[in-house]
């Protein structure tokens, strides 16, 4: 990257984004920035973590003042420091350790044992990261390793994607231990997903002993096996009559297991975990999060700045349904532009507005474009790209959300404060955001209409009932503006997580045994819990 990145030695809190801020905007990113901005008075670090250098562009948000320290770490872009290969023996011992880890990951009911395993494993092995990389990735064990761990448990025939999907799993892992071991010093580490970014924390955390706060906004291993099931780069190389319908392919199955690890250990060394509703709570603690460390803060929205766009909106809801998001699979523009065709039948004067980056995911951009095209709806349906929405808000009538995964959408919120109603597939909370949750929310009426998942027909029908009947899409407009004012503030959630810094910031770093040495020159105590 081009720009000059600010360095310093400590901070307040670090944050570990992973594909978010400061290189992509909306939805989590966005929210990263208001939450750096909201707290001047603390010093931050932000730790961001890619998969490519080429797939991320310049910063889509100037940092604040207030970071004072920004490092970019990619997983692919470059082979190992290590320079050319020298094949070695490699020690048993750790190949051992790495065959019992595995035969208990396997096990679901041995999970929070391998949890410590591979905490112990990896941090209290003595060697550095470089070593690691370099027992696991040219050594004459890890080969007989790999070779067996294949005839014994691997269902697809392939060994070369065997072999390669394996390296490549383990290649970010020897990345973040480098990352940890140079990492800056902060009072608390604060990871925006579980994840890599979460495993990252639980690094630091044990390599430490300072505190780490988890905030997750989607469901990160939901997310994951969704995009797992999309990705075509993973192969399946059994024959048609191999394949059964209800099983996982093996190689899907092998990244689905390594993400849930990862979220079980950020869940683990995480001091608090916060959800954005009380659904996304219950399945964090159904995926291994002690109930006693969660809780639950909603996302919130600057009302005061978007409190003045309800004025400048025309008397009549314009004709013109807005999809504000990134144009990837995750977000299934598809069904919103299968939506615009019915649309533009009953309505020929409707436009469908997609205002989003395009730059994620070219292929899935192609085929957005092309089913427009195809469905002959040019007129109808526009890619306006990015667009501030200040100016853009007051001309929608109404934000449709149809993606197939969401947790709180601040888009939602922010249409709800700029005085606009919203049609959402059935998605994380939007039915709580749409009709409300106990009963003096849901006394306040619904701010539009909740649909199942890739129902155009259905979209477009609650989106046609709103624009057609005035009284309606007033009706919705008020119990929207009621609903944001009363429970999704952004001075309620700042005020939930100034208690949380507080409390995390000040606390004593834990108590330490000095067994660990991850860098020979430098002896680095590691984390000793009685909860652990």
């Amino acid at each position: 990257m081009k720009e000059n990145l600010p360095k310093a030695e400590s901070v307040d809190i670090a944050l570990l984004l992973e594909g978010t801020f400061p290189y992509v905007r909306g939805g989590v990113a966005s929210w990263v920035n208001q939450i750096i901005c909201a707290f001047p008075q603390y010093t931050f670090a932000c730790i961001f973590i890619g998969s490519r250098q080429q797939d991320y562009g310049e910063m889509a948000y100037k940092l604040p003042d207030n970071v004072i320290h920004m490092e970019q770490h990619y997983f692919y872009d470059a082979e190992s420091s290590s320079g050319l290969p020298m094949i070695y023996e490699g020690d048993k011992k750790l190949f051992d350790q790495m065959t019992n880890l595995h035969q208990m990951m396997r096990n679901l009911a041995t999970h929070e044992q391998a949890i410590e395993a591979l905490r112990d494993g990896i941090l209290n092995s003595g060697v550095t990261s470089e070593m690691l990389e370099n027992q696991f990735l040219y050594s004459r064990n890890a080969w007989d390793y790999i070779v067996a761990q294949y005839r014994q448990f691997c269902t697809d025939p392939s060994f070369t994607d065997y072999f390669w999907t394996v390296r490549s799993m383990h290649k970010p892992v020897w990345q973040m231990l480098g990352i940890m071991e140079k990492g800056v010093k902060a009072k608390l580490y604060h990871t925006i997903s579980t994840g890599y970014a979460g495993f990252l924390g639980a690094l630091m955390h044990y390599h430490t002993g300072r505190p780490l706060l988890t905030s997750e906004h989607g469901i990160y291993t939901k997310e994951r096996m969704i995009d797992l099931f999309q990705l075509p780069w993973i192969q399946d190389n059994r024959s048609v009559f191999e394949r059964d319908v209800s099983q996982v392919g093996y190689f899907r199955d092998l990244w689905i297991r390594f993400f849930v690890i990862f979220g079980q250990m950020c869940y683990d060394a995480s001091d608090h975990i916060v959800a954005l509703f009380e659904g996304n709570r219950q399945r964090q603690i159904q995926d291994g999060a002690p109930e006693h460390k969660t809780s639950v803060i909603p996302n919130g929205v600057d009302i005061q700045r978007l409190k003045p766009l309800r004025d400048l909106r025309p008397v009549k809801p314009p004709r013109v349904l807005c999809l504000l998001g990134r144009v990837v699979p995750i977000k299934d523009i598809k069904t919103f532009i299968r939506a615009m065709l019915t649309v533009a039948r009953e309505m020929p004067e409707a436009q469908g507005w997609i205002v989003g980056p395009e730059d994620e995911n070219p292929e899935y951009v192609n085929e957005c474009y092309s089913l427009v095209e195809s469905l002959g709806l040019d007129d109808h349906v526009k890619f306006l790209g990015f667009q501030k929405i200040e100016e853009l808000l007051p001309k929608c009538g109404v934000l449709v959300l149809s993606s197939i995964s969401e947790a709180l959408p601040l888009v939602i919120l922010e249409g709800f404060a700029a005085g606009i109603p919203s049609v959402t597939t059935d998605v994380g909370c939007c039915q709580e955001l749409i009709y409300g949750s106990k009963p003096e929310d849901v006394a306040l009426g619904a701010a539009g209409a909740v649909v199942r998942i890739a129902d155009a027909p259905a979209l477009a029908a609650e989106a046609l009932k709103l624009l057609k009947d005035d009284a309606l899409w007033y009706q919705a407009q008020r119990a929207g503006i009621a609903r944001v004012e009363t429970y999704y503030s952004r001075e309620m959630m700042v005020d939930a997580y100034q208690y949380l810094y507080e409390k995390l910031v000040q606390m004593p770093t834990h108590k330490v045994v000095n067994k660990f040495a991850i860098n020979p020159e430098a002896t680095c105590p590691m984390q000793s819990r009685g909860d652990a």
